[in-house]
């Protein structure tokens, strides 16, 4: 099969027009298009017992989740975080008036080095904040020994980790909130969207008002809140997609077991624990430079492939953080990595296409 058209590193999963349109013709029937309407209320139980979790939160996106999270556990003054992530882990930190305090990444599994995370700890430090980069779980259980020493909260940005599970178990039951996107070109969307995953029935009451202006009832604004609430339409997406999910995943792990199977031993990929079973969202690897990485991806874009330099730059070096800090490890590894083109239905001559290429550079 051929297809000569643009090959991006990810593209939306266009689950059933049919079933949408029946869900669409409901909404346009009943009227309720937001403000916690019934497709909405259906995906939360859905999703929380397709992951195995006791509460889902969905929200307008992902970034909206981390903020959320926030404020519902009173963060404050600094969080310890990860230099290694999108954008939106630090900046939802910054525009909360949250100081982040990086600590550098383990040079293999890309993530947070939980063994240097107690040296940045302060008297003034509220909460750890790691990401689960490209699904692969933090040392869930270090961090969590180390956050009840020292009393801090952790908010685990999980926007990768869709399904991912660790000794069998969902690995968003870690930390005391996990936050979750469904950005359209996410494993499992809902167009725009995200969720927070709560197990404290306490917690969840407070960020169900937080996400809707602040009002707990009809009498009582007791905080205040933002509008973060999903809407009807992007519900009804999402449990287009969910039925759907499954083949999804099974498409992914086909395209990702091939990779690894004709690279292995050109580039570097990311060490998973053996515990870790994965959702095979993204495939990077890392090259031996930058240099080597430029060769590759104009050899690729030549080609009209375009893979993507994720995640660059390493956020350590952003103009608007305070304290300036250096994390050696991750600027390293973000000059050298790059995410391939990885989705269900990826044509099979354009993956071939992607892997001789990289053999032929390197």
């Amino acid at each position: 099969m051929q297809n000569n058209g643009p090959t991006h590193v990810t593209k939306t999963y266009m689950p059933s027009k049919e079933k949408y349109q029946k869900y669409v013709n409901e909404i346009f029937e009943s009227s309720w298009i937001t403000n916690n309407g019934p497709k909405l209320q259906e995906l939360e139980k859905r999703l929380a017992n397709y992951l195995g979790v006791k509460n889902v939160i969905l929200v307008s996106n992902g970034t909206v989740a981390l903020e959320i999270a926030y404020r519902t556990l009173g963060i404050k003054d600094f969080a310890i975080t990860t230099p290694f992530s999108f954008v939106a882990t630090t900046s939802s930190l910054v525009t909360n008036g949250i100081k982040p305090i990086f600590v550098d990444i383990n040079k293999d599994t890309y993530n947070i080095d939980a063994e240097k995370i107690e040296d940045s700890i302060t008297k003034n430090t509220s909460a750890i904040v790691p990401v689960h980069v490209f699904g692969n779980p933090c040392d869930v259980e270090k961090i969590n020994e180390i956050a009840e020493k020292h009393d801090l909260k952790v908010v685990y940005d999980a926007a990768h980790a869709f399904d991912v599970k660790y000794k069998g178990e969902s690995v968003l039951n870690y930390g005391d909130i996990s936050t979750l996107s469904f950005h359209a070109t996410k494993l499992f969307h809902t167009i725009e969207g995200g969720a927070l995953i709560i197990n404290d029935d306490e917690l969840v009451q407070k960020a169900r008002y937080l996400i809707n202006f602040g009002i707990q009832n009809a009498e009582s604004i007791p905080e205040l809140g933002t509008n973060a609430k999903m809407n009807e339409f992007e519900a009804a997406m999402g449990l287009c997609v969910l039925d759907e999910i499954e083949n999804i995943k099974q498409g992914r792990k086909k395209v990702v077991d091939t990779y690894t199977s004709e690279l292995e031993g050109y580039v570097k990929f990311q060490d998973i624990d053996e515990n870790v079973e994965l959702n095979n969202s993204y495939f990077p690897i890392v090259l031996k430079s930058e240099e080597e990485l430029l060769k590759v991806q104009k050899a690729l874009n030549d080609e009209n492939i375009f893979p993507r330099r994720y995640f660059y730059p390493s956020l350590d070096t952003l103009d608007y953080i305070e304290p300036k800090q250096e994390c050696k490890v991750s600027r390293d590894i973000s000059r050298k990595i790059l995410c391939l083109p990885c989705y269900p239905n990826l044509v099979e001559d354009k993956q071939k296409k992607i892997n001789q290429i990289i053999r032929r550079k390197l």
